[in-house]
């Protein structure tokens, strides 16, 4: 898979709640770094996600830029807590698997 359909892959299964999927596009050694939290490894990643994953009720993504093996993915964060968040979320793959994300949002809806 090229660096963009990795990372579609990886919003696809979050979206589908299919967390074994979205495991597999994940290296073991894959780091995340967000306003909510970090992880370390594919199985800590996957539970964030994965936890995450009970407030959410869509992620509409509304663009996608790719540079080589970076993409940064744009959308909004749907969820049972706050109006939409305006997400940025650039991914690094190497090898076919999603190695680094780092997420930016404005946390403060979710936090009240």
């Amino acid at each position: 898979m090229t660096p963009e359909e990795t990372v579609r892959t990886y919003f696809d299964s979050w979206k589908a709640k299919d967390f074994d999927r979205l495991r597999a596009i994940l290296a073991d050694d894959v780091t995340f770094t967000g306003p909510l939290g970090k992880a370390n490894g594919a199985d800590e990643c996957r539970a964030g996600i994965e936890g995450l994953s009970a407030i959410v009720t869509d992620v509409v993504v509304r663009q996608r830029f790719v540079d080589g093996d970076d993409v940064l993915t744009w959308f909004e964060l749907h969820t049972t807590e706050a109006g939409p968040l305006q997400t940025a979320n650039w991914s690094h793959v190497h090898n076919g698997k999603v190695d680094r994300i780092q997420v930016t949002f404005d946390p403060r809806e979710l936090l009240r």
